[in-house]
């Protein structure tokens, strides 16, 4: 059943247009607008799976302001409206977020149609043990801020998932074997669910020689899968996870901080629990002191 003055969140396929659920299909053929980052790709997904009555409208980054408005004065007229982006699920790498938070804003409901998404399919077939992983999207396209953001990153002994460009491809995996070494594991996985989709896994300085040594995996829409920082299984604990730590002690008791900063860090919990023992110890001496 339709919701009036609502806004759907469409996923729709990255690559097949058979991967659209059937709610997806239901939403689009009965929403009174739909919003779309590029209005002819929309148009022959719905054609392919035969909606042509709803009315479309252009949704991109740089108008998302300005379409907002409009589809808020349908909400408030008593219209529904759906946003999609180009492939996937909006907001995520694509435009949506600013649209989502001003019809929140007015009081209006938000729904949200799961589906596809790049970063998880990857995920999915990457094999990467890790139980913990974080989307990062996008990194800077120029070298120098592209390595300062890796840097930020090198600790982390969660899976890091990004997306990169075709254009920019040799020099981002470039760029993560000079900052994180040649021996992280990466799946690169490229035009998932298309024709040609790829996915292929080796560490970093295999994965440069694979790419370079064949121009045909330079091209498409990629996914990089990248394993984590080696997680301590000694008593050896990162600065990371001790600031974190740290940060935790200060608003929480012992035990809960322990369970959360190894939830967050993926680091040993008995290295981590000796350590609050030991900044415990040092912050009650501190304040005997005073």
């Amino acid at each position: 059943m339709l919701e009036k003055s609502a806004l759907y969140v469409v996923a729709t396929p990255i690559g097949n247009l058979s991967d659209i659920s059937l709610r997806a299909l239901q939403i689009l053929a009965a929403v009174d607008v739909v919003a779309a980052e590029h209005v002819d790709n929309t148009r022959h997904l719905m054609t392919a799976h035969g909606i042509t009555a709803a009315r479309l409208i252009s949704l991109h980054q740089h108008n998302e302001s300005v379409v907002a408005d409009k589809i808020i004065a349908l909400l408030v007229a008593g219209n529904s409206a759906a946003l999609v982006s180009d492939a996937g699920t909006p907001g995520i790498s694509d435009p949506g977020a600013i649209l989502v938070q001003q019809v929140r804003a007015r009081g209006f409901p938000v729904i949200p149609v799961p589906g596809a998404c790049a970063a998880i399919c990857a995920l999915s077939a990457s094999g990467i043990t890790q139980p913990h992983f974080l989307f990062y999207g996008f990194l800077p396209t120029k070298s120098g801020l592209r390595k300062r953001a890796l840097e930020d990153l090198k600790a982390y002994t969660h899976t890091l998932i990004f997306y990169e460009a075709p254009h920019r491809i040799l020099a981002c995996i470039e760029d993560l074997i000079a900052v994180f070494g040649p021996e992280r594991q990466i799946t690169i996985a490229r035009e998932l669910t298309k024709l040609f989709e790829t996915v292929h896994t080796a560490n970093l300085m295999q994965t440069l020689s694979w790419l370079q040594a064949d121009a045909n995996q330079q091209k498409g829409e990629f996914v990089l899968v990248v394993s984590g920082a080696e997680v301590a299984v000694t008593g050896e604990i990162s600065d990371q996870a001790r600031y974190t730590l740290t940060c935790l002690l200060a608003e929480l008791p012992l035990k809960q901080a322990v369970k959360l900063a190894t939830a967050i860090t993926g680091e040993n919990k008995s290295a981590l629990y000796a350590l609050a023992l030991s900044l415990k110890a040092e912050s009650d001496a501190d304040a005997h002191d005073t």
